[in-house]
This record gives structure tokens, sequence and C-alpha cells, in this order.
């Protein structure tokens, strides 16, 4: 390494893994029994639907299959998520988790497309539709999605993923919500067009969302600076410390959702390599970014530098 130049990489991060990899284990339990929770609504549905020979049941099944699909990508997601570092994959397969994400936000605007266009297609038409069998198999839907919601929502806010999953489920619940009022509307009035009214509702209320979660996505991937994290703050703060002279170079991305990263040139005042000072300053930066910020950013990387190696770099400073 040239003189004047010391640089680190944060410890945080090795004793943080283990607690990646059990946050990722967690997700993936609550993943693992959302699907079977949707599965057996799903079977439920297909005999009803068979049973009464509801259009609208077996549309919704339709819709629960998709579901599944996409819940099924998450779990397979998380459990790979999990998986150990390597010399070809230095970061495991940490990004696989948000590769799912981008499957799932499409995967939901395109159901919620198709729905509304059958929807407004099948207004008019005056289809009979059995309402009180819908109203049973409904209502079994609804308290397997409500089931399925309480195990995911613990686990929500920590992965683009289990985001992704729990939009999937809430979508569902709403889908069945739906079914319920229109099988009630139906029952009540014989107003047949309730139902494909209903089903423009969800897609009104999934789209929206599921466009959100394909951003937040692709913000990832394009290592996008994280939402609640000022990068002009941080350039301030770190140049504030004592023996920082200039922070360039600085750049915060995402390996995944839920885990940030940040690398740095710190030109430094040449005293702390003629003292020994700046191991210690490696520290106290490391801390920082770790502890100081709304995003807790526990893999920093770091390199200090003297004025004259700064001058001697050849690319443009940021």
């Amino acid at each position: 390494m040239p003189p004047g130049i010391v640089s680190g990489m944060a410890q945080h991060g090795r004793e943080a893994h283990g607690g990646h990899v059990h946050g990722a284990a967690a997700g993936t339990a609550r993943l693992g029994i959302a699907l079977g929770i949707t599965l057996a609504v799903l079977v439920a549905e297909l005999i009803g639907a068979w049973l009464t020979g509801s259009l609208a049941l077996l549309t919704d099944a339709a819709h629960m299959v998709t579901d599944a699909a996409g819940l099924g990508i998450a779990l397979a997601a998380a459990a790979a998520s999990a998986s150990r570092p390597t010399d070809r994959r230095t970061w495991g397969l940490r990004r696989i988790e948000v590769v799912a994400a981008l499957a799932q936000a499409l995967l939901l605007i395109g159901v919620a497309v198709l729905v509304v266009i059958e929807a407004i297609a099948r207004i008019g038409q005056g289809a009979e539709i059995p309402a009180a069998q819908l109203l049973v198999f409904a209502v079994v839907g609804l308290a397997g999605n409500l089931v399925a919601i309480a195990v995911l929502a613990g686990g929500r806010d920590r992965t683009l993923n289990l985001r992704g999953a729990f939009l999937e489920v809430v979508g569902d619940a709403l889908g069945s919500v739906a079914v319920i009022v229109a099988a009630i509307v139906i029952w009540t009035t014989g107003f047949a067009a309730a139902d494909s009214i209903a089903a423009i509702l969800i897609g009104a209320f999934i789209v929206p969302r599921a466009i959100r979660l394909l951003w937040d996505a692709l913000g990832v991937v394009l290592e996008v600076t994280p939402r609640d994290l000022d990068l002009g703050s941080v350039r301030e703060h770190l140049e504030a410390m004592d023996d920082v002279r200039s922070v360039h170079d600085l750049h915060v991305g995402r390996i995944s959702s839920d885990l940030p990263v940040l690398t740095a040139h710190v030109v430094v005042a040449d005293a702390c390599f003629r003292d020994g000072r700046a191991p210690e300053l490696l520290t106290r930066l490391q801390d920082c970014v770790a502890s100081h910020f709304p995003v807790s950013i526990e893999h920093s990387t770091f390199q200090l530098e003297s004025d004259a190696h700064r001058d001697e770099e050849h690319v443009s400073h940021a």
C-alpha cells in the first residue's frame, strides 16, 4: 500500500452477518407458513368453484395461483439470500432478493391490469352468479388471508422480498373482502355488475403499490442512496471530525434492501500517519456511520490518505 494511505473495512459487518442470516431464516419461516396458507385457500376456492360453477371464485382462484407463485419465488429468494459468501460470490446470494422483488412487482402489475380489463369487459353482461355460495367461500378465503397477514406483518419492513409477499397477501385479503361485498350486493339486489366493480377497485389498490415496490427494487439495483439518508449530511458530519480535512468519492448503496454499504476516501492530517492515530480515526469513522444516522451502515470501507496522494489520483472526485 502506498505511503500516506490507510484503508480499512468496518468490523461491524462481521458481527452483524449472523444477525442478517438469522433475519433471513426468520423471513423464510414466515414465507413458508404464508405459502402453506395460500395453497390451502387456493384448494378451497378451486373446490368451491367446481361445486358451485362460480366464475368469480374461479377468477379469484386464478389470482391465488399467481400469488402462490409469487410467494414461492419469494421463499426461494429468502432461502438463497441466507447462503454464505464464497470467493466467487462475495456477498453470497443477497441480491437475489431484489430480483425476486422485481419479479413480484411485475407479476402484481400484470395480474392487476388483466383483471381490470376483464372486469370492464364483463360489466353489463349480466352473468348469473350464485351469491350465497360465493359468500361462503369468500369468507373462508378472507379468514385464511388474515392469518397469512398476521404471519407476515411482523417482518414486512425487513426486506423488499417480505414486503412484496405481504403486499400480495394483503391484495388477496382485499380481494376476498371485495368478493364478500359483491356477493352481498348481488344476493340482496341482483346487481351482477358489482362483481366487476369490485375487481376494478382491487386493481386500483394493487397497481400503485406494486409500482412503488418496483421503484424501490430498481433503486437497489442502480445503487441509489437510501431514501432515509442525506449524503450531504454524512459528508458534513465526517468532515467535522478531528483530523479529517475532506471527504471525497463518498458512495452509499445497498447490496440488498437491508444491507447498506458505504465507501469513502478521507483526506486526513499528515500527523495522523506520523504518530499512529490513523487506526483510531478509522474506528471513529466506522462507528459514526454505524450509529449516528437514521440508516445504520455496518459495512463501511474508508481509505485514509494524505493531500499528496489525492493529487496523484486521476479520476474525478465526488
